[in-house]
């Protein structure tokens, strides 16, 4: 699996993301947002957590326009895979790749904590080797990740299973206690909490690794 790991300014994630790649086998490369071109024959975007732009405006709103993401919207709508982490999950709300909005806490502070979340869908790639219910553990980081979207999207999400995970308890107010997102093909995932920072025991735990693990064994197979 070829991976992209797309760079804005001030992405902080980008390295993390990338060494969980690495880690699960994949080959990686690092890309500018400035380009105008994913490198040849990639597999999967990953669009790491932040401050793309200093959160300027709206989270990821600055970013969404960058060159590199028209290839991402063009990449994801040919079927390409693609996951977006926390300040990346804020970006593909902005780029319309998925519904909703992220917006500010509803305890209006900057959130930094390990939260339990609940696995309410395996079937996808990046949930696959979860079992269904399953209750994981995995950091937040972020000042907006309350996610809200119309009541239509949310029944359409639950009706369709694309809801990927759910906060056990709420830290945020995110609508329904969603933490992450499936689009309709369940080839594009977003979500607040952080698997970068959970794939190996010196982070603290593990519960991140399978959503690398499962992109390496679907792409392999």
């Amino acid at each position: 699996m070829k991976a992209a790991v797309i760079v804005f300014p001030g992405s902080n994630c980008d390295r993390d993301i990338k060494c969980a790649l690495l880690d699960a086998g994949a080959k990686v490369e690092l890309v500018w947002h400035k380009n105008t071109d994913l490198p040849y024959r990639t597999d999967l975007v990953a669009i790491p957590g932040g401050f793309s732009f200093g959160d300027y405006l709206r989270c990821g709103a600055i970013a969404a326009h960058s060159p590199i993401c028209h290839s991402i919207i063009e990449f994801a709508g040919r079927g390409g895979h693609v996951i977006g982490i926390c300040n990346g999950f804020q970006i593909l709300t902005e780029t319309d790749l998925l519904p909703g909005a992220l917006i500010l806490n509803s305890c209006l502070k900057f959130l930094c904590k390990s939260v339990d979340l609940r696995v309410n869908t395996n079937s996808s790639i990046f949930t696959g080797k979860y079992d269904k219910e399953q209750i994981i553990s995995m950091p937040i980081a972020h000042h907006e990740g309350n996610y809200k979207a119309s009541p239509d999207d949310i029944q359409r999400m639950q009706d369709n299973d694309l809801i990927a995970f759910k906060y056990v308890n709420t830290p945020n107010g995110a609508t329904g206690d969603i933490a992450g997102i499936l689009s309709a093909n369940r080839r594009i995932l977003g979500m607040m909490p952080h698997p970068e920072r959970a794939f190996d025991p010196i982070l603290g735990g593990t519960d991140g690794k399978p959503i690398f693990a499962g992109l390496m064994d679907g792409f392999i197979s």
